[in-house]
């Protein structure tokens, strides 16, 4: 029913003139903010995730049916048309200050927002640190016990509505200042060493075997990342461009964070 609603919104936008529209989007974004639906989720035979569309036509929705408004906290003033996220103690998310996470985004209950920015429509699963000026874009779902270390940008993806947005698995580690955009797909407990930059069209591949094995945009699970380069011809000559390289893997055989510890002593990368 909500779903055949937004849809119809979508196609006839003088809908949002009417009162029931207007609030049938704002019920979207309200379950979006409590974690009971998601723009992108797992599909249920394992093959992959899925992108549920019509929830990212809800979000872009949101912004012309609502008016802009300021709100404060504390000496902070800010003037915007989405709200800021709040009740973090019923929600069991610690909050260091001036984290910041618009409404409409969910925070799982266990994750740790150090001074940060999580935008509308993502989502941050159970234990995971966002942490010193990281920023979570737009419909970004991250998974549960997921470090994603200092100054990291995950970019968000709302047009056209059936893009892909970042997904971040399981126990994944994001080293300092990665980059990673544009429907990027990083495997469970996957390790990018500082500085890495993965895009959904970024060249990744694995150099550990006798011949590489290039990827595109899809870092596999437990792969270790550092940033590499490779060339490519120009009409003015031959240049090296940014690609990421997969070095190493993290093993099965011990807890994560051993593991993780292992993987980064034996590879020698820096996060």
């Amino acid at each position: 029913m909500l779903k055949s609603q937004i849809e119809n919104i979508w196609d006839d936008r003088e809908q949002l003139k009417r009162p029931e529209s207007v609030a049938a989007v704002a019920e979207v974004i309200a379950l979006l903010d409590e974690g009971q639906l998601r723009v992108a989720e797992p599909k249920q035979d394992g093959s992959g995730w899925q992108v549920n569309d019509w929830v990212k036509k809800a979000i872009l929705l949101y912004f012309p049916s609502q008016q802009m408004k300021v709100s404060e906290v504390g000496i902070l003033e800010f003037y915007d048309k989405i709200p800021l996220k709040t009740d973090y103690k019923r929600r069991g998310v610690r909050v260091v200050p001036p984290a910041v996470a618009r409404y409409g985004s969910y925070i799982s209950p266990g994750a740790i927002l150090m001074p940060s920015y999580v935008n509308i429509g993502a989502y941050v699963g159970e234990g995971t640190m966002v942490d010193t000026w990281a920023t979570v874009g737009s419909c970004a779902q991250i998974g549960s016990d997921v470090h994603l270390s200092g100054g990291v940008g995950i970019g968000g993806v709302l047009e056209p509505p059936q893009a892909a947005p970042v997904i971040i698995e399981d126990g994944a580690f994001i080293g300092s200042r990665c980059i990673v955009v544009e429907g990027a797909y990083i495997g469970k407990r996957a390790v990018l060493g500082a500085g890495v930059t993965i895009t959904g069209s970024s060249k990744i591949i694995d150099v550990t075997g006798s011949e590489p094995v290039e990827y595109k945009g899809y870092v596999p699970e437990n792969s270790v990342v550092i940033p590499g380069s490779i060339p490519k011809e120009f009409a003015a000559g031959t240049f090296h461009v940014p690609c990421a390289l997969i070095i190493g893997k993290r093993k099965a055989s011990t807890d994560l964070k051993t593991s993780l510890n292992e993987a980064l002593r034996e590879n020698n990368v820096t996060v």
